[in-house]
């Protein structure tokens, strides 16, 4: 008798970066409890918070804290990481709809600057 295992779930397709980013973007702005200049404020704050998970998660995988042990993962901390590039790339495109452009100039400047040295 052959044994059935369940498949598994097909496959999202890759996500364009940028799409994502405006996706978020749109959900985001539908569904903002503050508007305005506030509303712009907290999300750039939410960076804030964001970095904080990423220490706590740096925190708990080296079990700094000993009377918690250790209580994360280098999985953990890599996907804070990236909690911090998506809050980051989605607070730009709220501050302009040329983020993608103004991304990849600051990130040519960047890396001309450090690569060329």
């Amino acid at each position: 008798m052959s044994e059935h295992l369940p498949s598994p779930p097909p496959r999202l397709p890759a996500a364009d970066l940028w799409e994502s980013v405006d996706g978020l973007y749109g959900w985001l702005e539908a569904n903002r409890p503050v508007d305005g200049p506030d509303g712009l404020l907290l999300r750039i704050l939410k960076l804030s918070e964001e970095v904080g998970e990423v220490a706590q998660a740096v925190v708990g995988a080296t079990g700094q804290n000993p009377r918690k042990g250790t209580t994360h993962t280098w999985d953990d901390v890599r996907s804070e990481l990236c909690d911090v590039a998506v809050t980051a790339l989605v607070a730009l495109r709220t501050l302009t709809p040329d983020a993608r452009e103004v991304f990849t100039r600051h990130l040519e400047g960047v890396t001309r600057r450090s690569l060329d040295a």
